[in-house]
């Protein structure tokens, strides 16, 4: 899991509304994104939509159970947002963190350890910090892999960043550890001669360091958190949702790619497992009825305990061999009900979301059978779409070739359930 602090020291640099945007954009890029907030203000529950007076358990339950050596599962304080997209949320006793701090220097690990608890859920960690320098602070930045301190295009954002990067400096002479650290251009309105100016001194400082993306002024961006929702769903064709697309991948450019070599290993193993289902998927069409060949003459008196000799079997056909293999995986309609069964080799975990059950994948997890996963639901008769959730992962039912583009350009997947005529 990657963890990424949002960080500066100056206020309205637009920290939350990066904060939030990334986390939903790397989710909908198809990455486990747990967005931790903390910030006493609470804005990352308030701009997602998350009624403050609904949040029973939050970062700081967390926080204080680790300080006292005790633990609350980050999954009892989890709200799920979307689908890849969890929050961690805060609410504004969150101050009472740092004003009844012990003075232990290893409180500033409290977060490090309390998101290494949940790191083999998520592929990445947003942590919305707050606009000053105190124990929450340097919580987020030892937690953190990675540092993006946002800067918007105006007047003090040089002094700001200064400022920035030598607490950040500061926690790493302290911790005796480094983490990355790139510079955002925010809130960067190009017809403003003063931001033109600040974005080329930016770029001739500190070049080497700043994100290639820029995100633009963009007042979509301000109007989705004011209603609630992340840019990818309160206008995902905005030049905003378009900036943190472009900031996603760039972020995701530098995920640790796999080498050819482990790549060929890994579906060589796979080519196996499938031989051996195919294998087994076939044995229904062996003769199995232990006769000898036509007109082979029969076994004599003296040796008739001796098992008679059969003739091999012959080999399944493609077309044999298909359909059998839609009957196993893919989803089919049976006496009992529609049954959905995918592969599990190193999987965890799949769940089924879909028209039937408001695409709420939590509600319709699969049951491991052997070395498969299956889900038996009783649907009404109707046409409905659907997705698997592999560990996390959207993807359509890569066994069901009825499929149809959703309105992100992916796939999703189809299944018509018809009357039940009392057969099989």
């Amino acid at each position: 899991m990657r963890t990424i602090s949002i960080a500066n020291q100056k206020g309205g640099c637009g920290k939350t509304t990066i904060a939030i945007n990334l986390a939903a954009t790397l989710a909908r890029e198809g990455r486990r994104a747990l967005l931790v907030d903390m910030d006493p203000q609470g804005h990352c529950a308030l701009g997602l939509a998350v009624p403050e007076e609904q949040i029973d358990l939050s970062v700081l339950d967390c926080l204080l159970a680790q300080r006292k050596g005790e633990r609350i599962d980050l999954e009892r304080i989890r709200w799920q947002i979307s689908p890849n997209l969890d929050l961690a949320p805060a609410r504004v006793d969150l101050s009472r963190f740092e004003l009844d701090q012990p003075g232990d220097r290893s409180d500033v690990n409290l977060l490090a350890d309390m998101l290494a608890s949940v790191a083999s859920r998520y592929d990445y960690a947003i942590i919305d910090c707050p606009p000053h320098v105190g124990l929450l602070t340097r919580n987020a930045l030892v937690a953190a892999t990675d540092v993006v301190i946002p800067v918007d295009t105006g007047y003090f954002a040089l002094h700001g960043l200064t400022q920035q990067l030598q607490t950040i400096q500061d926690v790493d002479r302290r911790t005796g550890s480094t983490r990355s650290v790139r510079v955002l251009a925010n809130q960067y309105d190009i017809r403003t001669k003063l931001a033109r100016e600040i974005l080329s001194e930016l770029r001739k400082r500190f070049g080497s360091v700043m994100f290639e993306t820029i995100i633009n002024f963009n007042i979509k961006l301000k109007e989705g958190v004011s209603y609630g929702q992340p840019i990818t769903e309160f206008d995902p064709s905005s030049m905003g949702a378009r900036d943190f697309l472009k900031l996603a991948r760039e972020l995701m450019s530098a995920e640790p790619v796999t080498t050819p070599t482990e790549t060929i290993l890994q579906q060589a193993e796979r080519m196996a497992v499938e031989a051996e289902k195919l294998l087994a998927t076939t044995s229904s069409l062996i003769n199995r009825q232990g006769t000898s060949p036509k007109g082979a003459a029969s076994a004599p008196t003296a040796v008739a305990d001796r098992p008679a000799k059969t003739a091999p079997p012959a080999p399944a056909s493609h077309a044999e061999i298909e359909r059998k293999l839609e009957r196993i995986y893919g989803v089919v309609q049976t006496p009992e009900g529609v049954l959905f069964r995918t592969r599990g080799e190193g999987v965890r975990e799949v769940q089924v979301a879909g028209d039937f059950n408001d695409w709420m994948p939590h509600t319709a997890p699969m049951q491991r059978v052997g070395g498969d996963f299956e889900l038996l639901m009783n649907l009404p008769t109707g046409r409905y779409r659907y997705r698997m959730v592999v560990d996390g992962r959207w993807s359509h039912d890569s066994a069901n070739p009825n499929v149809e583009t959703n309105q992100y350009g992916e796939w999703n997947s189809v299944v018509e359930v018809r009357p039940h005529n009392g057969s099989a």
